[in-house]
């Protein structure tokens, strides 16, 4: 699975550098296999997924011992943190990455999972409920790698830099993994900051459009890019103003991909290959997609089939069932349209106003109703995305509430849920509309005028 532990590109003494900490890969072995060692024969193991050298030993070590890891955010508030460990059934798992083994244990190799057996459960956001568990295997995650290296022209002699968080697909699966499948070496820069990127010279970058558009407005460290051969940007749509500028400083145009956490990454501009603004590429070798569209209409919900499917929500047959057609065919909610010239694939929006893209994350309105209507203050929630030239979406909380702040309000959910999970702005109004079903209609809040805003103040982080 991961070819450069095996020796084919020797020991470089500066193969893995996460926030300033490096390590060789093998130093990165033997304090995986102690890892392997602790894990060997659990149904399952959580990390607390922390930019460390701790989190991709836990990461390798893992698929040493045939056991799923289960990474948890770092800003997982206690609420979040007890469900996933309980629906996943996972123990919470220290790793020090001082601490090595020179051979992977007999017991570990005896357990060892197959192709198809789970590697990672990722827990991601639904636009009801709490976040479900989605379970990847290692083949699914080996076929995306080596179509991705196809894609990108990722090879073992890149060098790639990204600072994005290692509990989901981008960071951990991509830009750990992903590096060392290829033999790439790995710069992790702790926080995704203009300037951490333009220091470590790399030839190939990941980052969400918050962190491009951050660089995009300094100058400098993104002329400090213009040495690098490739800028691929996911996880939520790239502004178009920023690919401008981007190009503009750098000299490069960014490559955007799609993906979710059930699929992996299925469509993706080419290295070397023709890139415009608001589109992301074509199908990835193995991907077939199709547009469900209403008769006469030019997009339509994008549907796709393929090898880097997930195997399923963990423990929820009737959720996994419910994430298919008929015939098969993975239902994204994502609307699309597909170019018939060349089949390069633009993504409209959601089909669903729930779902949330902030930052990068993934993010359902319905879990942040859920905790705002916990406070005893709060009588009615909802909760939406609006368009944010700096997160993509800003998430905005509408309450009906008397005697509490939006601060107050904004506090209270990020100590029940992941910090970035928290509104950006709390809006009071005197009442959520409704239909005939009880169900908000939340585009009428955003068009409505009788409501007062409270902003709270603070970095707009985390990333």
């Amino acid at each position: 699975m991961l070819t450069a532990l095996t020796g084919t590109y020797g020991d470089r003494p500066d193969a893995v550098r996460v926030a300033g900490r490096t390590a060789s890969y093998e130093e990165l072995l033997g304090a995986a296999r102690a890892v392997a060692a602790d894990v060997a024969g659990a149904p399952a193991f959580a990390v607390t997924a922390t930019p460390t050298l701790e989190t991709v030993a836990a990461a390798v070590g893992a698929l040493l011992a045939g056991v799923p890891l289960v990474p948890l955010p770092p800003d997982a508030g206690p609420a979040e943190r007890e469900h996933i460990l309980r629906d996943s059934g996972a123990e919470l798992l220290p790793v020090d990455f001082a601490r090595r083994s020179d051979r992977t244990p007999a017991r570990a190799e005896g357990a060892a999972a197959g192709p198809g057996d789970p590697a990672l459960v990722l827990y991601t956001s639904g636009t009801t409920g709490p976040p479900k568990g989605v379970v990847l295997s290692a083949a699914a995650i080996a076929a995306d790698l080596d179509a991705l290296a196809e894609a990108w022209q990722w090879t073992a002699e890149d060098t790639l830099v990204h600072g994005l968080p290692l509990f989901h697909v981008h960071g951990l699966v991509l830009g750990v993994l992903g590096a060392l499948r290829t033999g790439s070496r790995l710069v992790h820069t702790g926080r995704p900051t203009p300037e951490a990127y333009a220091e470590a010279a790399g030839s190939l970058y990941f980052g969400v459009p918050t962190v491009w558009s951050r660089i995009a407005r300094a100058p400098r460290a993104a002329a400090g890019l213009a040495g690098a051969r490739l800028l691929v940007s996911g996880s939520a749509a790239l502004p178009a103003p920023v690919f401008r500028d981007l190009e503009r400083l750098t000299g490069l145009r960014p490559v955007e991909r799609y993906g979710m956490t059930e699929t992996l990454i299925t469509l993706s501009g080419r290295a070397g290959g023709p890139v415009h603004p608001g589109t992301v590429g074509t199908p990835l070798p193995g991907i077939r997609t199709r547009i469900a569209a209403e008769p006469g209409a030019e997009i339509g919900e994008l549907q796709l089939t393929g090898p880097t499917l997930f195997s399923g929500y963990l423990g929820r047959p009737e959720a996994t069932a419910a994430a298919y057609t008929e015939d098969g065919w993975f239902r994204t909610g994502d609307i699309a349209a597909v170019d018939a010239s060349d089949g390069v694939h633009r993504i409209v929006g959601r089909a669903s106003i729930d779902m949330i893209k902030s930052g990068g994350y993934r993010i359902g309105a319905g879990e942040i109703e859920n905790a705002l209507l916990d406070h005893p203050k709060v009588t009615e929630a909802a909760v939406v995305g609006v368009p944010d030239a700096d997160l993509g979406q800003r998430i905005v909380a509408f309450v009906v509430a008397e005697g509490v702040t939006g601060a107050e309000l904004t506090d209270f959910v990020a100590s029940h849920l992941s910090v970035h999970k928290r509104p950006r702005e709390v809006r009071f109004v005197p009442e959520v509309p409704r239909n005939a079903m009880g169900k908000p209609q939340k585009k009428l809040l955003l068009t409505g005028e009788d409501s007062r805003t409270e902003k709270p103040s603070g970095q707009v982080g985390p990333l």
